[in-house]
């Protein structure tokens, strides 16, 4: 079975509000990304939060999606919180998405995409492409779990890529939407739809 850990746990500097809890059509940018997981077949999703917990907890209840807090959101990087959701999931997974809680341009197809690879390939690491370089959401088998939930806070889910960059198994998605997230106000209304 395949699952998805989205993370959400960020304190929006950069945007200068909560990026999560922003508009985005008649949802918010989280609840818009996490609709587009479940259109694409994803069942068992778990978001990480951190900043803005009780807010973003609430949107959450509300579509039926299971959480699991970041206690160390505020001095840590994205390592932590997909450390956070690696050990929340259950036990029939056999690989997971790694989606941005502010990848609101994400697609279904993108999505299907890499599911579809993990099916046919059985690829324990496969990572979407956009004329050569990594986008989200990427693929991790369980295989490989106990390396990331061993790695030191100093290190990033990048450098774990690059250290095991043979093993990946690139689809392009022949979409920069799996480039694009939101940082800052200008991201969010250059794309804004």
């Amino acid at each position: 079975m395949i699952s998805a850990i989205i993370l959400a746990a960020g304190e929006s500097k950069r945007m200068g509000q909560p990026k999560m809890l922003m508009p985005w059509g008649k949802v918010t940018v989280l609840e818009h990304v996490i609709t587009v997981f479940r259109k694409a077949g994803i069942e068992n999703i778990v978001v990480v939060v951190g900043a803005e917990r009780e807010r973003v907890e609430g949107i959450l209840s509300h579509n039926f999606i299971r959480s699991v807090h970041n206690e160390d959101y505020a001095g840590s990087e994205m390592l932590s919180s997909l450390q956070c959701g690696l050990k929340a999931m259950r036990g029939q997974t056999q690989a997971t998405l790694i989606g941005l809680g502010d990848q609101p341009q994400v697609q279904e197809g993108s999505v299907r995409l890499i599911c579809e690879a993990y099916h046919n390939t059985r690829s324990e690491l496969i990572v979407p492409s956009f004329q050569m370089r990594r986008g989200h959401p990427w693929l991790i088998g369980r295989t490989f779990w106990g390396e990331l939930l061993n790695m030191q806070a100093s290190e990033t889910p990048r450098d774990f890529l690059n250290r095991h960059s043979d093993k990946i198994y690139y689809v392009d998605a022949n979409t920069a939407t799996i480039l694009a997230d939101l940082d800052t106000p200008e991201d969010y209304y250059s794309t804004h739809s």
